[in-house]
This record gives structure tokens, C-alpha cells and sequence, in this order.
């Protein structure tokens, strides 16, 4: 009922910029918070940045100053600047939704995109 599509990954060199998209889509009744995770090679997935829908954000210490998150809350998307790139930032990405869809009734559920790849090089 609801998909998460992210976009703007890619390959850059150390102290470059890639700004993430993520578009949510279907019969959404409500987004909540919306986030961006990233999994590098052999570690666990960590949280990178999120945002509420009034528009409060929370980073990773790892990041702050450097990565911006923000929303448009009517398109259902969420975007992640990325500024002063490090090699450490090499990693998947994944956009997160908590959100409320119709499915005959409502229901809240935590949704995922499909991950989209950064690689910074040094």
C-alpha cells in the first residue's frame, strides 16, 4: 500500500555534496517522522538524521553540521543534504517513514525505501 523511493546517491570525492531524496507514495493518511539510516559494509544500520512533521530534526553526532535533513510534508518527501563528505560517510543509505495508511481501516506502520548507495573517496 505505500512505497518509500529513494534517489541521489551516488559517487563522490572527500569533502563533496549529494543531496538524498525520498518520495513516499500510495494510500497514505499521515507521516510522522521520517528518517535517514545508513548501513556500511560489516556494521550495523545507524540512525543519521530524522524529522518530525512540524519539522524538528535530530542527527547523529557523526554528522551534525554537515548533513541538513528536511521535509516537504505536501509532497511526502524527505531530503538529506550532504556537505563536506567524509570516506567514514561510505555507506547505504535507507529512508524510514512512520506513518498511518487507509487499508480498508487505518493502520500505523514503520516503512523502509530500498537503500540507495554513497560512496565518498578519499
Amino acid at each position: 500500500q505505500v512505497q518509500l523511493v529513494e534517489s541521489g546517491g551516488g559517487l563522490v570525492q572527500a569533502g563533496g555534496s549529494l543531496r538524498l531524496s525520498c518520495a513516499a507514495s500510495g494510500r497514505i493518511f499521515r507521516i510522522n517522522t521520517m528518517g535517514w539510516y545508513r548501513q556500511a559494509p560489516g556494521k550495523r544500520r545507524e540512525l543519521v538524521a530524522t524529522i518530525t512533521s512540524g519539522g524538528s530534526a535530530n542527527y547523529a553526532d557523526s554528522v551534525k553540521g554537515r548533513f541538513t535533513i528536511s521535509r516537504d510534508n505536501a509532497k511526502n518527501t524527505v531530503y538529506l543534504q550532504m556537505n563536506s563528505l567524509k570516506p567514514e560517510d561510505t555507506a547505504v543509505y535507507y529512508c524510514n517513514a512512520d506513518l498511518t495508511y487507509y487499508s480498508g481501516s487505518l493502520y500505523a506502520s514503520d516503512y523502509w525505501g530500498q537503500g540507495t548507495q554513497v560512496t565518498v573517496s578519499s
